[in-house]
């Protein structure tokens, strides 16, 4: 039996399961196949990814993300938000800031009630492909700025840019943004789900970089975003020599949604 928690963070949605104990243990009693059979929606919990929360000797706890195609993946920002409510939640720390370990490093979060508050990595290189842009924020995001994205035909346009020759080998996570006076608004294709998300953390934290080197922000410093699953909100800081971005802050709800057990 695994007791497993179901958490979503504006729509992105993921299994998470205490694993302090090491009772799983990838290649043995987990493995991919039944990772992608716990996230499908017809046939298992259903869920954009699966987490495990780990000890962690330098932190208060580690995040293994898992998408839902069953591969060890990136970092995950609403991931990242969720295990923060997760850990809150299993008393793994006291108080309402942590500091957590994932692929990518070490992140600082901070919570009040649903809301999450976490710490991305620094971003010190944005490349520019025509008119369209690529960064890593944790994942690699390829970002475009379109007229009427709610019209597009998100998924064969973003797998067409997912698997073109530049990504095809590590895959890209692609974001198609329409630039609104209050809010951009964001629909992200995700790789290793392999389709269209409802949220994407990383995703809208590489959006509101880019569209701060466009001038297209919403407010000083910070990015008001509108996604198929909700709103967040990005804020950040240009580094000192103006060419990359440091204290950047992906803000939003995160809740508790079922448990059971598998």
């Amino acid at each position: 039996m695994m007791e497993f928690y179901k958490y979503q963070g504006v729509g992105n949605d993921f299994v998470m399961v205490d694993n302090r104990k090491g009772e799983l243990e990838l290649g043995t009693n987990l493995d991919t196949d039944a990772i992608n059979r716990i996230c499908n929606r017809n046939f298992g919990v259903g869920a954009d990814g699966l987490i495990l929360l780990e000890n962690d000797a330098e932190s208060d706890f580690k995040m293994v993300y898992f998408n839902s195609d069953g591969n060890e993946s990136t970092m995950c920002g609403n991931g990242g938000r969720c295990i923060v409510a997760f850990a809150k939640f299993l008393t793994v720390f006291e108080g309402e800031v942590c500091v957590f370990r994932a692929i990518d490093g070490i992140h600082h979060a901070k919570l009040s009630g649903d809301w999450v508050e976490l710490q991305m990595i620094d971003v010190n290189e944005i490349e520019q492909i025509g008119n369209d842009y690529f960064l890593d924020t944790g994942s690699p995001h390829y970002v475009s700025f379109r007229e009427q994205v709610k019209s597009l035909d998100l998924v064969s346009q973003g797998r067409a840019i997912r698997n073109n020759n530049r990504f095809k080998d590590e895959g890209t996570n692609v974001n198609f943004v329409e630039i609104h006076q209050e809010y951009l608004e964001v629909r992200t294709y995700e790789r290793g789900v392999e389709n269209e998300t409802l949220a994407c953390g990383t995703g809208v934290t590489a959006v509101a970089l880019v569209a701060e080197l466009e001038v297209r922000n919403t407010k000083a410093n910070a990015s008001r975003m509108k996604v198929l699953g909700g709103e967040l909100e990005v804020s950040y800081q240009k580094n000192t020599a103006g060419t990359g971005f440091t204290n950047i802050w992906l803000k939003g709800p995160a809740e508790q949604v079922f448990r059971g057990e598998l």
